[in-house]
């Protein structure tokens, strides 16, 4: 599979659709642009570390009123952990003490990780633009 095609025209709407997939699905956006090796070990290694993360304090660590900055750096993650933030502000999945801290730890930091990957793959796509443009300088479009 070749690399999409980007052009001048629909260059704003690859970078968009880049950055929805990678943070939809960690790593979606690098096998987008066929980049499917590294899509691989960022889908596994972020998801290994976010189900780490859940193991070690329960998925009541995802909490959106009580832990609000983690939960920001968690919805970096993936837009379905606001579906299981509200499924978990409903109540019946208290977590105290040192599990949760930890489990808060590792699901922020895998949040935070993927916001790294988002950033790199959406510029990965950029320099494919300026790649396929001949090196023309994109500020003059």
């Amino acid at each position: 599979m070749a690399r999409p095609r980007l052009s001048k025209n629909n260059h704003t709407l690859i970078l968009l659709i880049v950055g929805l997939l990678s943070w939809l699905i960690p790593g979606a956006g690098f096998f987008f642009l066929n980049e499917k090796k590294r899509a691989i070990i960022i889908f596994v290694t972020l998801l290994l570390i976010f189900g780490a993360g859940l193991y070690i304090g329960s998925i009541g660590v995802i909490d959106p009123y009580g832990s609000w900055p983690w939960y920001i750096a968690q919805v970096m993650f993936s837009p379905l952990v606001m579906i299981l933030g509200h499924y978990v502000s409903a109540g019946g999945f208290p977590v105290y003490g040192k599990p949760a801290e930890i489990g808060q730890i590792y699901t922020g930091i895998a949040g935070l990780l993927n916001l790294l990957c988002i950033i790199k793959s959406v510029y990965l796509a950029h320099l494919y633009r300026i790649e396929t443009d001949g090196g023309q300088n994109v500020a003059d479009d």
